[in-house]
């Protein structure tokens, strides 16, 4: 008889291998990116526009990072440049209509 799969374990090594959050840096702040996405967030990001970029990054990064990173004079080049790198680490396939 097979193995059950034990969601528990998985879960575990997926945040052992890429950690609670992927961080980035723009000049000099650090921000965080969940590295998993809970359903109810999924929910919320499959309603958004394919090209709303700034719901995306204010969904993802939640209120208070979001109001920080937008002090900062970022082009849509750069969001674009941190969510392909945040696909590309963790896995998950955001901003890709």
């Amino acid at each position: 008889m097979p193995a059950k799969f034990n969601v528990n374990a998985a879960r575990a090594q997926r945040l052992e291998a890429l950690g609670l959050q992927w961080e980035f840096e723009v000049d000099g702040e650090t921000y965080g990116l969940p590295t998993e996405i809970p359903r109810s967030a999924a929910k919320a990001l499959a309603a958004l526009d394919d090209n709303d970029l700034d719901g995306l990054l204010a969904l993802l990064l939640g209120d208070e990072q979001y109001k920080r990173l937008c002090a900062h004079d970022i082009s849509v080049q750069d969001v674009s440049a941190i969510l392909n790198a945040y696909g590309e680490e963790t896995g998950l396939g955001v901003g890709e209509g």
